[in-house]
């Protein structure tokens, strides 16, 4: 939940429900004051809201809490402490337990341990709710300090929920300030408004239909139009699923149930078509999320990058889609720290552009809030942040790193020469083909052997031969060398367009530089000197073709393709493959002679030489190159007798001969490697075989041993069924006794605590529930009676009854009569005050004594 900064510890997880829920689930977060909030909002309710609530409340799990029991005070709902593994039902209230953290998945509640001193158990509830439930999730932010719920509210508006925060009403105001302030509210109300609105919205299609079914197209296509004059970004290509959700959940927002009765609101109303267009490029980040990923980028990558670099080239990434900076100083920190790490000194830029200019406004301030810092290291936060009023700063030597701009990365001009490209849950909102662009773009982008970083759920598609697989489980891919560049179009940007055109301004002729026209020469002597070849990689595919190459290789017929092999004219295939296999065996040059190829209705002879090299990548390539054999010449005088044709077939049968015996050689060999590496592996595979009986076995007996434990539980069980009863039914008696007396009892544990009192005690002492758990002394009882803990403390170490003569503050006299209070195992555990009334118990006296 999904956005989990913290690493949690899970107490209790149970399986979750199989009927998924179709109604919203609301959470509502608050610390002081909320309580009254909150009780205010469900009074608002009606008795079936059509929906279920949260509420995770700021408490302290020092003390004893009976929120659950004000909460039913002011709903007919039931209201229920969340407990692990509890399912969530519809027109059903959940309150979180102090000391713990709540998080939900597959609607069943979960805890888990709160981190020390963590601040943001309303952000991290939201978050998880935000992923589970998706556009079904709403929450609220009620009354309280400090700003935990901002982030968190972010996080459920960016799924497709509906927020909302309190308004002025609040007593403390900070926390839904925070909200309001970080721009992700859709409603700010006091708490009997939002019961309503909340009402109204759960009755919206946006959250009755599960599946709901597609815009209409045209209408689609009127509400991009309006978007695009304005931004000059069309979302026709982008996914559907997500842009009609994002739609659908401003339709909600303006009470509107047709994209027709929408369309309009868009289009007269300016403010809207903002509120759309953040709405559509709303997304969550933070800091080093994912941290396995930068584990990874320390590692392997910076570092090879890095040693890579020649004086004065600066290390190039960029960062498309940045949204509000947190993953490009990210990778700047990161950066630095590997910079110094192996002592480099090269400059480090990293670029950050999104389509969103309030996005890179606030990704250039450099300003977040103390919530947001929660996945950065403490050594990190003192080293890389300057602590400021609201939250914290990115120091000057990390910004200094990092340049931002607005960029559509679907359309404008990429940066160039790139060592790495960030694009992490980017082309999860594009479309196949606007996917299939970007990729493009990237493998134009990046200089030979970058790297390129995409999100978990994203993947390079069907372009597996413009990159390779570095880092297969965090998405880490490294453009290939050799590969020819894609061909990109990319639009002229408004600016460029609407720019009148100026008359054409000529130029004289420049000279052309030294450097040029040594380049221009040597290029003239290669192509006329240099014998025909080509360039193939490992896999025998042709890169470059040298020269005039048709009177060795053609074209096969059927299925286009590039391979050598498949290419070589008739009589040069088995030489040719030979050649190549001792080549790459051998690792150095081979040459082959006087090969008898067929062109055409005649043959020619043919040397061929194949020589290994490997590229910037550390990659293996070959270069073939391919020259004709001169004619025999005649002796001057004198007429050389030319072979008989039976000899010179005889001649050529034999180095094919020769040829296939050392391919077949080369197979043989290949082969008995390959049954001794199977070998091997099988003799592993009968080990593991060996391992698995035995932990079979193992395994046997731990069940046989679970299932008596399990039955030695089961009795437990049934005996602590049967004692929670006993203990029920003797509890019932007591609060039924205590009821029934109408003498003021008050008991007190050992601390000297308020541990019980009766309704007479409750009445006479102006008592209430939450005085439960209070000290004794801090009690403002309506006697006159002075160190009250003293007397009590005294009874209790001389373990004697005292009773004493007090008065009330009328002047009405009574006895206070105190005890020590004991245990059934005849142990001291506090005491029992009883007060009796002195003058009506004369009264009640006087009155026996009439009645004889």
């Amino acid at each position: 939940m999904a956005n989990k900064n913290r690493e949690k510890k899970a107490l209790i997880a149970l399986a979750p429900p199989s009927e998924e829920s179709v109604y919203p689930i609301v959470g509502v977060g608050a610390s002081a004051g909320g309580i009254e909030a909150f009780t205010a909002m469900l009074k608002s309710l009606p008795d079936d809201p059509g929906m279920a609530f949260i509420f995770v409340l700021h408490q302290d799990p020092r003390y004893a809490s009976n929120l659950d029991h004000v909460v039913a005070r002011a709903t007919k709902l039931p209201v229920e402490i969340v407990r692990p593994g509890m399912i969530v039902k519809n027109n059903h209230v959940y309150i979180a337990p102090a000391g713990a953290e709540v998080s939900i998945e597959n609607g069943v509640l979960h805890l888990h341990e709160r981190a020390s001193g963590a601040p943001s158990v309303i952000d991290g509830f939201f978050h998880s709710l935000a992923e589970d439930q998706g556009p079904r999730a709403m929450s609220v932010v009620l009354s309280g300090s400090a700003s935990d719920g901002a982030l968190g509210t972010k996080a459920v508006k960016a799924e497709g929920g509906i927020t909302f925060a309190q308004d002025d009403s609040a007593k403390m105001g900070s926390m839904p300030q925070s909200a309001v302030a970080a721009g992700f509210v859709d409603f700010v109300l006091s708490p009997a408004q939002i019961a309503g609105e909340l009402v109204r919205i759960a009755k919206h299609d946006y959250f009755s239909r599960p599946t709901p079914s597609r815009l209409p197209e045209p209408e689609l296509m009127k509400l991009f139009a309006l978007i695009r004059s304005k931004h000059d970004i069309d979302f026709k290509h982008y996914k559907p699923s997500t842009i009609e959700r994002r739609i659908r959940r401003r339709m909600a927002v303006h009470k509107v149930d047709t994209l027709e009765d929408y369309v309009p609101i868009v289009r007269d109303s300016p403010g809207e078509v903002e509120e759309l267009y953040a709405d559509i490029l709303i997304r969550v980040t933070g800091f080093f999320r994912d941290p396995q990923v930068f584990e990874v980028l320390q590692r392997d990558i910076f570092p090879a990058l890095l040693r890579d670099r020649k004086d004065g080239e600066s290390l190039r990434v960029w960062v498309p889609g940045c949204a509000t900076g947190e993953e490009v100083y990210s990778i700047a920190i990161a950066a630095l720290e590997t910079a110094g790490g192996v002592g480099a000194s090269c400059q480090i830029q990293i670029f950050g552009t999104d389509v969103s200019e309030l996005a890179i406004a606030r990704a250039r301030a450099g300003l977040y809030p103390e919530t947001v810092m929660t996945g950065v290291a403490a050594d990190r936060l003192q080293k890389f942040f300057n602590r400021v009023d609201g939250g914290y700063r990115v120091n000057k030597a990390v910004r200094d790193c990092c340049i931002f701009a607005r960029q559509n990365v679907t359309k404008d001009a990429p940066f160039s020469k790139l060592d790495l490209i960030s694009c992490r849950n980017v082309m999860i909102y594009f479309g196949t083909a606007l996917q299939r662009k970007v990729i493009s773009i990237f493998n134009y982008a990046l200089r030979p052997d970058g790297y390129l970083l995409l999100g978990t759920s994203e993947t390079i598609g069907n372009f597996g031969d413009l990159f390779d697989i570095v880092d297969r489980k965090n998405k880490i891919y490294r453009k290939k060398t050799g590969v020819r560049r894609t061909n990109v179009i990319f639009a002229l940007t408004r600016q460029e367009t609407d720019a009148p055109r100026e008359r054409p301004i000529v130029e004289a002729v420049e000279r052309p530089a030294p450097d040029a026209i040594f380049r221009e020469a040597d290029r003239v002597l290669l192509a006329r000197f240099t014998p025909a070849g080509v360039v193939v990689n490992e896999n025998l595919d042709v890169l470059q073709f040298r020269g005039r190459t048709s009177r060795y290789l053609e074209l096969p017929p059927g299925t286009a393709s590039f391979n050598l092999l498949k290419m070589a004219r008739e009589g040069l295939l088995g030489d040719l493959r030979t050649a190549i296999h001792q080549a790459r065996k051998k690792d150095e040059i081979q040459r082959r002679e006087g090969i008898r190829v067929k062109v055409d209705d005649h043959s020619i002879l043919v040397n061929i030489e194949v020589i290994p090299f490997i590229g910037a990548s550390s990659e293996r390539f070959l270069a073939i190159v391919f020259e004709e054999a001169p004619p025999v010449k005649k002796g001057r005088g004198k007429k050389r007798e030319e072979p008989k044709a039976e000899g010179r077939q005889v001649g050529h049968l034999k180095r094919e001969l020769e040829a296939t015996r050392e391919y077949l050689q080369s197979i043989i060999e290949e082969q008995e490697a390959m049954n001794e590496e199977l070998r091997s592996a099988n003799e592993e595979i009968q080990s593991s075989n060996e391992e698995l009986q035995s932990i079979n076995e193992e395994l046997e007996t731990a069940k046989e041993e679970l299932q008596s434990s399990n039955e030695e539980l089961t009795t437990l069980n049934e005996e602590l069924e049967n004692r929670n009863q006993e203990l029920a039914q003797v509890n019932n008696d007591l609060v039924n006794l205590l009821a029934s007396v109408e003498i003021p009892i008050l008991m007190l544990d050992g601390s000297l605590r308020i541990r019980r009192f009766n309704p007479r005690a409750q009445r006479t002492l102006s008592l209430i529930p939450s005085d439960i758990g209070r000290p004794i002394d801090d009690m403002k009882a309506n006697l006159i009676i002075d160190n009250l803990g003293e007397i009590v403390a005294d009874v209790i170490d001389k373990l004697e009854v005292r009773e004493l003569p007090v008065e009330d503050r009328s002047g009405r006299k009574h006895s206070l009569r105190i005890r020590p209070y004991k245990t059934t195992d005849n142990k001291i555990d506090g005491a029992v005050l009883v007060l009796l009334d002195l003058e009506e118990f004369a009264k009640v006296a006087q009155a026996a004594g009439v009645i004889r």
